[in-house]
């Protein structure tokens, strides 16, 4: 059983930026592939990112690509998503899932461990 607590979300102006966190417990954080998704009011959960067990494999929603970025701090059991340039279709709430084995991906269904969320506002 993996353990997630995300955290960062908050309120936001358009064009700002946050960083949201999520840290994993157990000793086997390395070896997950770990994603980001997100879920606006009255729509699909949808995917944001992921990122390797290692860290040297990204895959971005085309959405978000080029102003938000994943990264991983192994030794911290911690996963990390900085968001620049927020725009009001970014407003969700913000979860991050672990994929115990195989690589990245964007179906929410290859995840088997998600965390409760976190919401991200962002005001026009």
């Amino acid at each position: 059983q993996v353990q997630l607590v995300e955290s960062g979300g908050g309120l936001v102006q358009a064009g700002g930026s946050l960083r949201l966190s999520c840290a994993a417990s157990g000793r086997t954080f390395i070896t997950y592939t770990m994603g980001w998704f997100r879920q606006a009011p009255g729509k699909e959960r949808e995917f944001v990112a992921a990122i390797s067990r290692i860290g040297g494999s990204t895959i971005y929603a085309d959405s978000v690509k080029d102003r938000f970025t994943i990264s991983r701090e192994n030794a911290k059991n911690t996963v990390y998503l900085q968001m620049n340039s927020l725009k009001p279709e970014d407003t969700a709430v913000y979860y991050c899932a672990v994929r115990p084995t195989g690589r990245v991906s964007t179906k929410n269904y290859e995840y088997d461990y998600w965390g409760q969320g976190t919401q991200v506002t962002v005001s026009s």
